[in-house]
């Protein structure tokens, strides 16, 4: 099943909005590591949005990840803030981890060789 154009652009705007949150934080809140939002998906009720994060260094990855979660409500409330002229309901924000960049990184190192 595809997605709609309405679950697409709310999708986008998501990722934005999150992505200048995160980047507003600065390294230092995610223990030195670059956290970058490389993909939201939404349900098609647009009640929930899957969040994929990719963080370098990777070593860094489960302690990010951790402090993601612990502050999911904050980062839901700022959402909220930035989003509530374009959506009625703030979609509840569920972080997951983009692990393509490990694996770029893994290719890489395979071509070296």
């Amino acid at each position: 099943m595809s997605e709609s154009t309405r679950q697409l652009k709310v999708a986008r705007e998501i990722q934005k909005d999150l992505a200048e949150i995160i980047r507003g934080r600065g390294m230092a809140s995610y223990e030195g590591a670059m956290v970058t939002v490389s993909g939201v998906r939404v349900s098609p009720d647009l009640s929930v949005a899957k969040v994929y994060v990719s963080i370098f260094p990777s070593e860094k990855a489960e302690k990010v990840m951790s402090l993601l979660n612990d502050n999911v409500r904050m980062y839901r409330g700022e959402l909220g803030a930035m989003v509530a002229k374009q959506l009625r309901i703030v979609p509840e924000l569920v972080f997951y981890l983009d692990s393509s960049l490990d694996y770029v990184e893994h290719i890489e190192e395979l071509l070296k060789k």
